[in-house]
């Protein structure tokens, strides 16, 4: 997996938060995103970013398979009545 740049909409977001918001989000990080981050490739407002981008990206993909489920659900529940 290589990583993107972060976007401006995110770099934006992570200049907004606190120094404990971006320690948690330090915290979070794992693979390739942390490595670089450690070996210090990429400076710290680039992969708090990254990182941000991650997991909206990672809650949208989460979200739409939790609404196949219901869709599924739905159906089957339909069926069987």
């Amino acid at each position: 997996m290589k990583l993107k740049q972060a976007s401006q909409e995110y770099l934006d977001k992570a200049a907004a938060l606190t120094m404990e918001e971006a320690e948690r989000m330090f915290a979070r990080m794992h693979g390739k995103l942390a490595r670089k981050f450690e070996r210090e490739k990429i400076p710290s407002l680039e992969a708090v970013a990254l990182q941000l981008q991650i997991e909206d990206e990672e809650l949208q993909e989460w979200r739409q398979r939790w609404a196949e489920l219901e869709q599924r659900e739905a159906a089957r529940a339909k069926k069987n009545d």
